[in-house]
């Protein structure tokens, strides 16, 4: 009773920041409620491990990173027929909307490994370290990763064509 307790607690305190994640991955908001969903399954199946690990988190966003992983495997991911197009928002938000779809743009070009690696260090603020150990992959593939993501963002279109005055 006090596990479930724990776990909904930590679910509804991580349960925003692990769909803002899968979004930056790459993924629509109901996809990113969907891997938010199962990787908190995985949780809950395994929280006496998740609970006495180090870090919940990192160990949380590594079960949101694998089931991203395996999401992509199983499925294409190309274009999608709509009834309609989306709503693009008030015209008052346009210029925030303008920037947040440029930057969805740019990550959206880099390479899986990069993207991930890039919403761990950046999005969840996670160190180098934490990082590495998320990914399976040593501190200094995070760093070298992180050199190609960011030089690949500072070279994207879709970025430098943003107005002047705007965030880039």
């Amino acid at each position: 009773m006090e596990q479930d307790e724990d776990f909904t607690a930590f679910a509804g305190a991580r349960w925003a920041a692990l769909v803002r994640s899968g979004i930056v991955l790459g993924c629509t908001p109901e996809e990113a409620q969907d891997l938010a969903q199962t990787a908190l399954l995985r949780c809950y199946t395994a929280w006496r491990k998740v609970a006495a690990a180090d870090d919940r988190d990192a160990y949380v966003y590594r079960i949101l990173v694998n089931c991203h992983r395996d999401s992509r495997r199983r499925r294409w991911w190309g274009e999608r027929p709509a009834a309609r197009l989306p709503d693009r928002g008030a015209a008052d938000h346009a210029a925030r909307v303008e920037v947040a779809d440029a930057v969805h743009r740019a990550l959206a070009d880099l390479t899986a490994s990069h993207r991930e690696v890039v919403v761990l260090r950046y999005y969840a603020d996670l160190g180098e370290q934490r990082t590495a150990e998320i990914l399976g992959i040593s501190p200094g593939t995070v760093k070298s990763r992180l050199a190609r993501a960011l030089a690949c963002l500072a070279a994207s279109s879709h970025l430098s064509d943003l107005p002047e005055g705007r965030p880039r």
